[in-house]
């Protein structure tokens, strides 16, 4: 069964569900928190709210404190990723190399993952990414140095505010931070 809980970051309540296997989600903010709690009981029927075990209580304190500009690894957190089709899990698994302070394109997250040339299926795929922070889909960005799109609350202003909590500096117009290729060929 999974449970969730909801808790405060410096962006607003966020959610966090979980099971057996791990998390099974983490629900950025949405205009209220009736509005969260009632996205979480949609996108879970039957589940209940409860305090989290230990594991995930350290995970939400590592979202926190990312959220709060604090370095946070959240690379080993376990993720329960049974429903996840095979093509999101890949994807999802190379985008939690990126690391907090960079981006990476579309194009070159599909090449990471295995799959050049299918930047748009990527797109798609992290626009159902359940996991949010987590699977940091917000450090992905559009060719070009544009910003891409984004599913959560908020939209694009929901990413870029992401971006700069994360110390990513705008360095031009429509580029924010250093890009892993950029970073590779210094």
């Amino acid at each position: 069964m999974t449970v969730f809980s909801l808790f405060d970051t410096a962006i607003g309540r966020c959610a966090i569900a979980w099971g057996a296997r791990g998390i099974a989600c983490v629900q950025l903010p949405e205009i209220d928190e009736p509005t969260t709690r009632a996205r979480m009981l949609q996108r879970f029927p039957g589940t209940r709210e409860s305090p989290p075990p230990p594991e995930v209580a350290r995970a939400r304190e590592r979202i926190v404190a990312l959220l709060r500009s604090e370095p946070s690894d959240l690379s080993s957190v376990l993720l329960d990723m049974d429903p996840v089709p095979p093509f999101h899990r890949r994807v999802y698994e190379a985008a939690r190399s990126i690391p907090c302070g960079a981006t990476m394109t579309y194009g070159a997250l599909a090449a990471q993952a295995g799959v050049a040339g299918s930047a748009r299926a990527v797109g798609q795929a992290l626009a159902r990414n359940p996991f949010a922070i987590i699977v940091p889909c917000h450090r992905v960005v559009a060719a070009g140095g544009r910003v891409g799109g984004f599913s959560a609350n908020g939209g694009t202003t929901m990413k870029l505010r992401l971006l700069a909590i994360e110390g990513h500096a705008k360095s031009a117009p429509g580029i924010y931070g250093r890009s892993i290729a950029a970073r590779r060929h210094r």
